[in-house]
């Protein structure tokens, strides 16, 4: 549940964005309506509605995650602020200089921040981040936990560069991409397996 309560923004960014797709001119008399006034020049035409609609509505799902979790007195994770101080810089300039190259760097970017924290822990303030969220549930060799984290940060560096080639150098369209985008969400819980298979043998079974 958590994963989906995280990814939820993405979900609707997708969804949104493919509706705006098929309604071009509903989705630009609402971009119009709503946006017009947040936007250099204060018009936009049918073709950047989608993306725009799409980009609004995702910062606006960002706040009401933070602000749900607040009133909650839960834990907001560091990541998830991260994430929506990201999102909330980048989209705020895709809607006002309607152009689609900020919220296309910003997958790239909150990978390489990601990427950038991991490093910094490891070799900066000698604390692994891994170890700090899952230490109380394995126990492994100090080795391990730094191999794990460089292969995080691995991957996190490596799908920065994936979103970049699928956004601008691969000759996609921004349907594409946005459908990447989604779908490449897909590849955390497959490389998260495939480290579970690696320290299985480090799993404290309950008692």
């Amino acid at each position: 549940m958590k994963f989906l309560f995280d990814i939820f923004p993405v979900i609707l960014f997708f969804a949104s964005y493919k509706w705006g797709e098929r309604h071009v001119d509903a989705a630009q008399q609402i971009a119009n309506q709503y946006l017009s006034g947040l936007i250099s020049g204060n018009s936009l035409n049918a073709e950047q509605a989608p993306i725009l609609l799409a980009t609004a509505l995702t910062i606006i799902a960002s706040i009401a995650q933070i602000s749900y979790l607040l009133l909650s007195k839960k834990k907001v994770d560091a990541m998830l602020w991260i994430s929506f101080i990201i999102i909330a810089v980048f989209g705020s300039a895709t809607i006002y200089f309607h152009s689609d190259t900020f919220i296309k760097w910003k997958p790239t970017v909150l990978y390489w921040c990601y990427a950038a924290a991991f490093l910094l822990g490891q070799y900066v303030f000698k604390k692994n981040l891994l170890k700090a969220a899952m230490g109380s549930q394995l126990t492994m060799p100090e080795t391990v936990w730094a191999k794990l984290s460089l292969a995080w940060i691995a991957y996190f560096i490596f799908m920065g560069i994936l979103n970049l080639y699928v956004a601008f150098y691969g000759g996609f369209d921004q349907s594409t991409w946005v459908s990447f985008k989604l779908y490449s969400i897909g590849a955390v819980p497959v490389f998260v397996i495939l480290q579970s298979i690696f320290i299985s043998k480090y799993i404290q079974e309950p008692t």
